[in-house]
């Protein structure tokens, strides 16, 4: 799970996790606060901002927000398209959730949701054929 508030924006060489939400450690921009500041150095965006619940936690994040985290995962996969699902998840339980439908080489298309929940399915997407190993 992400924090629904994180923009993914650089991937980081941090080997230390294995499973991770996004599928690798990322630097990015946290979006909690209107101007977008840039999030609060690398250990805050490896424990708060790639791994979500940071609810009384992150001085930025909403004590009011609808969701805590995101989670993603491969629903379906083809010779066209891979369908992405997302949880939008609060006090971990489901919240929302839906499928994303991205086609290789030209990006997402079905997809009814923010920005921001498609750049971070993009790089969970990324991270995914980055490591999926040819048939």
């Amino acid at each position: 799970m992400a924090c629904p508030y994180f923009e993914p924006v650089a991937r980081l060489q941090d080997r230390r996790w294995t499973r991770l939400p996004l599928g690798d450690t990322y630097e990015g921009v946290c979006h909690a606060s209107s101007r977008g500041a840039p999030s609060s150095g690398p250990a805050l965006s490896r424990d708060l901002c790639n791994l979500g619940y940071a609810r009384g936690h992150c001085s930025r994040f909403p004590l009011d927000a609808p969701a805590d985290a995101v989670r993603f995962s491969i629903y379906h996969e083809d010779t066209t398209s891979i369908s992405i699902q997302f949880i939008l998840e609060k006090e971990y339980f489901p919240l929302e959730h839906g499928l994303l439908k991205f086609a290789p080489g030209a990006g997402f298309f079905q997809a009814n949701c923010s920005d921001l929940l498609l750049k971070q399915a993009g790089a969970f997407v990324d991270n995914y054929l980055r490591r999926k190993v040819p048939v």
